[in-house]
């Protein structure tokens, strides 16, 4: 069995990725838009005590509906919460961009602490990245340049708090940018909202729920190949319902 390995300091992921040792022991931003970054050492399969956010340049992936792509072709983000496996494959082997790794003690006593779990994207698959437009783009990328500028600075009274902001607003915008790719996808949440029907038509009527119960979120998003998060807040932007109360409703 293939044990994920486990990152639980900043030195040791740095160390790993053959970089500098980091700036601050619970901060720290990569950046890594001019250079590749040489990741043969990480394990294939790793955890790690982090929030990371990353921007990869060159983002793959981009959803196709009919003879259309439906996204945005200007890089995209990766969200990943903390204890949440990874694999190097997620990353299209591609590390160019920036990666932003926020141990939670750096939150603790401010309010994002526990706003951060609120962000259902923390939960999505690597496939279910968000692919930002030119304006989304500039916006992400100045947020990173106020962090790396602000971590390179001499760190005083104020940097916990400006830092602290910086990522607030990364999170705000992603928010916002995420309803927006929603929005743009809709010919194709259409068609996986007509598939869930049909799914849950056939769960009904062939008495499934008669020995095991209503159908769970997960079943539906392992049927859908889409992480439980993602249809949920995808149901919600289609039907302002999320995937329990509409699985019920439907019942």
């Amino acid at each position: 069995m293939n044990i994920p390995y486990n990152y639980d300091s900043l030195s040791d992921l740095h160390r790993m990725l053959g970089l500098p040792t980091p700036l601050h022991p619970l901060i720290s931003l990569v950046n890594n838009l001019e250079n590749r970054l040489d990741a043969s050492h990480l394990p294939n399969l790793h955890t790690s005590v982090f929030y990371k956010i990353s921007y990869k340049q060159n983002l793959k992936g981009k959803l196709k509906y009919g003879q259309q792509y439906y996204d945005f072709d200007e890089g995209g983000l990766f969200f990943v919460s903390p204890n949440q496996v990874t694999a190097n494959a997620d990353n299209n082997g591609d590390h160019s961009g920036y990666t932003l790794i926020i141990h939670p003690d750096f939150l603790l006593t401010y309010p994002l602490a526990t706003k951060i779990k609120k962000f259902g994207f923390f939960s999505y698959s690597a496939n279910e990245a968000l692919h930002l437009s030119v304006r989304e783009k500039e916006t992400i990328i100045a947020i990173f340049k106020n962090i790396e500028e602000e971590l390179q600075s001499r760190l005083d009274d104020f940097s916990q708090d400006v830092i602290i902001s910086q990522i607030e607003s990364l999170l705000n915008y992603s928010n916002r940018f995420y309803k927006r790719q929603f929005l743009t996808r809709k010919a194709v949440n259409t068609d996986l909202l007509q598939k869930m029907e049909a799914l849950l038509d056939d769960y009904f009527n062939s008495g499934k729920y008669l020995s095991n119960g209503i159908p769970t979120v997960q079943y539906l998003a392992d049927a859908l190949h889409l992480s439980p998060g993602y249809l949920s807040d995808m149901l919600r932007s289609l039907t302002g319902q999320n995937a329990q109360t509409y699985t019920v409703q439907h019942h």
